[in-house]
């Protein structure tokens, strides 16, 4: 029983730093979830979650019953997914209203410590395929990067607050959950809709909360499937891309920038960079410790994305 509380706690912990992630802007949930060993449990579970109501909507009205749907649903890790996604939950809403305003306070220094955590991290969907990169392969991510950069560039949209857009919006920031180096809440920062989020969160405006769930809900069961497909037939040339995504996407942590992305005179350089250092140094460990571990057990642990099934 303690074990299995503690389990719990560890997941929810795990969970947590994702959901903190969402709620800061420019900060990617996939990247945290690389970093604390969620990614391939968030990715796959979601997927098996997405074909078992599939298959109960198809299948069971037509007579075949539930046992494909039940195959599908015995895949999820549950015990990892269940606390995980517990602690997500409790702790966006926690960000939102505790952490966003301290990170607008602290925003120079924020951005610096997560620069240095992506940066080190581009090493582990760089490897994580346990393939040699060709040149192609570093063409193709220089591409997705300059892509992703000057995506992350694009001054903020003003759209309306109606519930087609906040649906659409949900369905759009919600990808960024799986893609590492995306920020669902940059995502919405861009569209316009991060302020009367948070101030929904804030105020516990349920129509407007339901409507972003939705639309959150809707876009993650259509991308998740189509990223599961990636990963299971184009595992390296889909590492190669979040690479070069992740890469390119550090300009929205640039810690010398104003919330329209213009750019600031570089001053406190001394504690900025110790920030961005601290940050690298906590992931680098991370990843040694994870390699340490894989040659003494011959077992990998979970930071890098692997094949789903």
């Amino acid at each position: 029983m303690a074990k299995s509380a503690g389990s719990f706690i560890f997941n929810a912990v795990r969970g947590g730093a994702v959901g903190t992630s969402e709620a800061l802007p420019g900060i990617s949930g996939g990247t945290v979830a690389l970093i604390v060993g969620l990614y391939d449990q968030l990715i796959g579970g979601a997927g098996h979650m997405v074909s078992g109501i599939k298959r109960y909507v198809t299948d069971v009205p037509r007579g075949r019953g539930r046992d494909r749907a039940n195959e599908q649903f015995r895949q999820v890790d549950w015990s990892v997914l269940v606390p995980a996604l517990i602690g997500m939950a409790v702790a966006l809403l926690l960000a939102a209203v505790l952490l966003s305003p301290l990170v607008e306070e602290y925003t120079r220094y924020a951005y610096a410590l997560f620069f240095g955590l992506v940066l080190a991290c581009l090493w582990i969907p760089y490897t994580g395929a346990g393939r040699k990169w060709r040149a192609w392969h570093y063409l193709v991510a220089l591409v997705v990067a300059v892509l992703a950069f000057l995506l992350t560039g694009l001054p903020g949209a003003n759209l309306p607050t109606n519930p087609v857009f906040v649906f659409l919006g949900g369905a759009v920031a919600i990808c960024a959950l799986v893609l590492p180096g995306l920020s669902g809440s940059f995502i919405l920062l861009t569209l316009g809709l991060y302020e009367p989020t948070m101030q929904a969160v804030r105020d516990a405006d349920v129509v407007y909360l339901a409507t972003m769930a939705i639309g959150m809900v809707t876009g993650l069961a259509l991308f998740v499937k189509l990223l599961q497909y990636l990963l299971e037939n184009f595992h390296h040339l889909t590492l190669v891309v979040l690479t070069g995504l992740m890469a390119g996407s550090l300009r929205a942590l640039w810690p010398w920038q104003d919330h329209d992305r213009n750019p600031l005179p570089i001053t406190d350089v001394p504690v900025t960079v110790a920030f961005a250092v601290l940050g690298f140094v906590v992931v680098a460990a991370a990843i040694v410790y994870e390699h340490r571990k894989k040659a003494e057990t011959g077992v990998g642990g979970g930071a890098a994305p692997t094949r789903v099934h």
